[in-house]
């Protein structure tokens, strides 16, 4: 019968002395405490909270949900229903509800992202601005938390609209990658739009004001873009500034995803990332500004 090896007794990083009384045994918490992250691991966790706090105002509150859907409802019911039987828009062949409804779904997270700013005075009025910005999160983490939380929102709202067009009758892809690619695309447009009243809000600081210019800025945005009609139909200093509107890679991006007209997604997805990080950059340049 072979001998049976001894486990030797574990050693405490600080031996106790020859003599001493043994230290008396910790007990073991029945809850361990979450691991602090920090240095790169921080900008994730902050955004993925942020994220979860978006989602759980919608659960306790789909008011809201149901509200904004009736706009979208609306552009395709009768903008895009009329236009359709007008035949006044080349589309390249396509009916143009089906054109449409790339579009109509970068306008409605186009309009929640926009009036975001909102919220942030909101919490600089109620002291949560303060507090949050106390924490050792660094403030680009901030930003990028509530950017990305009203990508969330977006994507919500993006998918009532899907829903809607494909009752109406519009031929949308069901290939789930190329619906990853959607909810990429609105996400990073909606970064960078709630960004933008972000920094509007850090310049006029009331919410009065934000409201004003938000509204003044969405029209143009919107009609500024290929979302109603292709760019080949402008002038050419609309479509010059068609070209600096993110919304126009955005619907560009959705059109080729959701509908198979050709684009230029790479070009697309570069140009929404880009402006989401500049957007983020200068949002939290602007946010201390916003909490004095």
């Amino acid at each position: 019968m072979s001998a049976v090896p001894v486990t030797p007794p574990p050693v405490s990083a600080e031996a106790a002395p020859a003599g001493a009384p043994a230290a008396p045994a910790r007990p073991r918490l029945l809850y361990q405490p979450a691991e602090v992250r920090t240095g790169w691991r921080v900008l994730p966790t902050r955004i993925a909270a942020m994220c979860a706090v978006e989602i759980q105002k919608l659960r306790h509150d789909r008011t809201e949900l149901y509200t904004r859907a009736i706009q979208p409802a609306l552009w395709l019911l009768i903008f895009g229903e009329t236009f359709t039987r007008l035949h006044a828009i080349p589309t390249g062949g396509l009916p143009y509800l089906d054109y449409l409804a790339p579009g109509i779904i970068a306008q409605s997270a186009m309009f929640i992202a926009i009036f975001y700013g909102i919220m942030i005075i909101w919490e600089r009025d109620s002291g949560v601005l303060t507090k949050l910005l106390v924490t050792p999160t660094p403030r680009a983490a901030l930003v990028a938390g509530k950017a990305f939380a009203a990508g969330v929102k977006s994507v919500i709202q993006a998918v009532v609209v899907v829903v809607l067009a494909a009752l109406l009758g519009v031929a949308l892809t069901w290939n789930p990658l190329k619906l990853l690619g959607v909810a990429g695309a609105v996400v990073l447009a909606s970064a960078f739009f709630s960004c933008l009243s972000i920094c509007i809000a850090g310049i006029v600081l009331t919410r009065d004001r934000l409201m004003g210019i938000g509204q003044a800025i969405t029209m143009p945005l919107f009609f500024g873009s290929n979302a109603l009609y292709p760019v080949s139909l402008m002038p050419a200093w609309l479509r010059a500034i068609s070209k600096g509107n993110p919304l126009s890679y955005e619907v560009d991006a959705l059109r080729g995803l959701l509908i198979g007209t050709p684009s230029h997604l790479p070009l697309d997805f570069g140009v929404l990332a880009g402006a989401a990080v500049a957007g983020i950059a200068a949002a939290s340049a602007l946010l201390g500004r916003l909490a004095k």
